[in-house]
């Protein structure tokens, strides 16, 4: 149980971290100098929107399926190493946050949904 729960926080951490992340990386720390922060920020909060309900709630089901979300994130932090010099620390930063949260989330959804007797059902062989 406890490890069920040190998982469900570092998971929390990451998420959380990484929407707090982000705003203040659209907004304050290197707002593009372009496009409205407002709308960026948006438009990079949107996709973290949909699983919030279910983290907030510890439900396994959107855990698993919230890692998906998380590896746009990743993705985007890894790109960002590469070709922005000026902004690799917020998205080193960016990186660390993710992989809190798909590391807990991972966890979280596989011991939650053992405990729960929850899982794919093993089909058999004819």
């Amino acid at each position: 149980m406890q490890k069920i729960t040190t998982v469900c926080w570092l998971s929390k951490f990451g998420y959380f971290g990484l929407f707090a992340l982000i705003i203040l990386w659209q907004s304050v720390l290197s707002p593009h100098p372009h496009v409205s922060s407002f709308w960026l920020t948006l438009l990079w909060l949107l996709p973290l929107l949909f699983p919030l309900r279910g983290i907030i709630a510890n439900n396994p089901y959107t855990h698993a399926w919230s890692t998906f979300i998380a590896l746009l994130y990743l993705m985007h932090g890894c790109v960002q190493i590469y070709v922005e010099p000026a902004e690799r620390l917020l998205a080193f930063i960016e990186i660390v946050l993710v992989s809190c949260w798909l590391v807990g989330s991972i966890l979280f959804a596989r011991w939650r949904g053992q405990q729960l007797g929850l899982g794919l059902k093993k089909r058999k062989g004819k």
